[in-house]
């Protein structure tokens, strides 16, 4: 019989140390190592395997179809849709809206004759029928239950008719006899998710677990959770805006990148089909140093603006404040513009933003986050119906970006009529169509020389 011992589990990246320390070396985090138990004495027995028949890459089997929600923005990040038998998890802050986004799919595909199962873990039956009534959502055939044992789970999801779908809200309150550890340690997660996991693939019914984040936005518990789920879906937002962005992480069954945009509402999460339109809700064209950027979300064209603001200082080391936009990329626009652009931003503080919330990650938003420096230094104010996409080389070179017909065709759709674009883009003749007059643009001293022309004391403040 082999011996219990006790080992000790980081709750924040799930290493093992041999004993107890304050700070964890490989996730560095402070207080957050836990003894547990290793399951108790078990006996070591030698079993042969059993040889099982191999099979060839071709086959006439073909993929179920997939479980379409009814929720356009749901299933867009999805890939289309539920994969039969995959497991999702799901993440977000808390009160973000996680719980009611689920409440509000599960009802949508119950009233399409499907069998859904709804288990929640952290609050009563009679709390999530609250928010149900409050959606319009109580007429909905939904299941309902409030348990935390992942066998009774199992087994009352064994009966009757195979569910569809079945939400576990949430992973960490999951308890399983399997793990002798308490519920939301990263043993009860792993062990709680491996059985749920299983019962998916053998039934054939979709699970969603929904996850708690840490302090820097990642879903919490072991990294391993998030290797053996087929997707990771992360739903953001920000308090002061009223919309909720779903992002896919890892998709098995599809593209990640993708981004379903909702807004919050006084009756749930309403899909917004237009994001464009609601990011550039408000903005104010006669000002300097805004410029819209015609970006891509997944396989998604989306124009947000970026805004710029450079004021001289008085101090020795001028400030470099960023939101939404990398802090490594502006360094790098400012100093290619310093060096082939002939502007001197040493002695100014520049602050760059990303209106709405949204992030910029992609390089082609490096055209429009320098045209917004430069109309901010000029006081120049760019044409309201102008859009830009570009990547800024260090030699100064505006380099070509991938998806630009997409990019094109939805700045026409909303009313704009110029692209500012790179001079060795490839533009076919149906993107051409679009009615965009387009104006290439081969370096950054041509954006700056262009932009500086139509402000009457550009050349003065530079």
């Amino acid at each position: 019989m082999a011996k219990s011992r006790s080992v000790f589990i980081c709750q924040n990246c799930g290493a093992v140390a041999s004993r107890w320390q304050g700070r964890c070396e490989s996730c560095g985090e402070w207080n957050t190592i836990v003894e547990e138990s290793d399951g108790g004495p078990t006996a070591v027995r030698v079993t042969r395997g059993r040889a099982f028949e191999l099979e060839g890459l071709a086959g006439d089997d073909r993929p179920a179809a997939r479980i379409v929600t009814g929720v356009d923005e749901f299933d867009r990040v999805t890939g289309g849709g539920f994969v039969p038998g995959s497991v999702l998890l799901l993440g977000g802050e808390p009160g973000i809206g996680k719980s009611t986004l689920l409440i509000q799919a599960c009802a949508a595909l119950a009233r399409r004759g499907a069998r859904v199962i709804y288990i929640s873990g952290e609050e009563a039956v009679a709390q999530v029928r609250l928010r149900a009534s409050r959606l319009n959502l109580a007429d909905a055939p939904v299941e309902l239950a409030s348990a935390t044992q992942v066998e009774d789970i199992l087994a009352t999801c064994a009966t009757g008719k195979r569910a569809t779908l079945i939400v576990i809200d949430s992973i960490q309150t999951m308890h399983t006899e399997l793990a002798p550890s308490a519920p939301g340690t990263v043993t009860q997660v792993r062990a709680s998710a491996q059985a749920l996991l299983r019962h998916a693939k053998t039934s054939g019914s979709t699970i969603i677990l929904v996850g708690h984040v840490t302090k820097d936005g990642q879903v919490a518990g072991p990294r391993v959770v998030e290797h053996m789920v087929d997707a990771v879906l992360s739903f953001e937002g920000d308090a002061a805006h009223h919309f909720r962005m779903l992002r896919a992480s890892k998709n098995r069954f599809g593209a990640t990148g993708e981004i379903g945009v909702f807004e919050m509402t006084g009756l749930g999460l309403a899909e917004v089909a237009n994001p464009s339109a609601l990011f550039l809700a408000g903005r104010d064209a006669s000002a300097p140093g805004a410029a819209v950027f015609a970006g891509m979300e997944g396989q998604r064209p989306m124009l947000v603006e970026i805004q710029a603001l450079v004021a001289p200082t008085s101090l020795g080391t001028p400030r470099r404040a960023v939101v939404g936009f990398d802090q490594n990329r502006l360094s790098m626009i400012l100093a290619v513009l310093e060096a082939h652009g002939g502007l001197k931003l040493g002695m100014h503080d520049v602050y760059l933003n990303v209106a709405g919330g949204l992030r910029a990650d992609e390089p082609a938003a490096d055209l429009a986050a320098a045209a917004a420096l430069v109309s901010s230094l000029t006081g120049a104010v760019l044409p309201p119906d102008q859009a830009f996409f570009g990547e800024i080389g260090l030699s100064g070179a505006i380099r070509p970006v991938i998806h630009a017909g997409m990019r094109l065709r939805e700045a026409a759709k909303l009313g704009f009529h110029q692209a500012v674009l790179p001079q060795a883009q490839q533009i076919n003749d149906d993107d051409r169509r679009a009615g965009l007059s387009l104006r290439p643009c081969a370096d950054v001293g041509q954006l700056v020389a262009t932009i500086a022309q139509s402000a009457p004391r550009a050349r003065a403040r530079a």
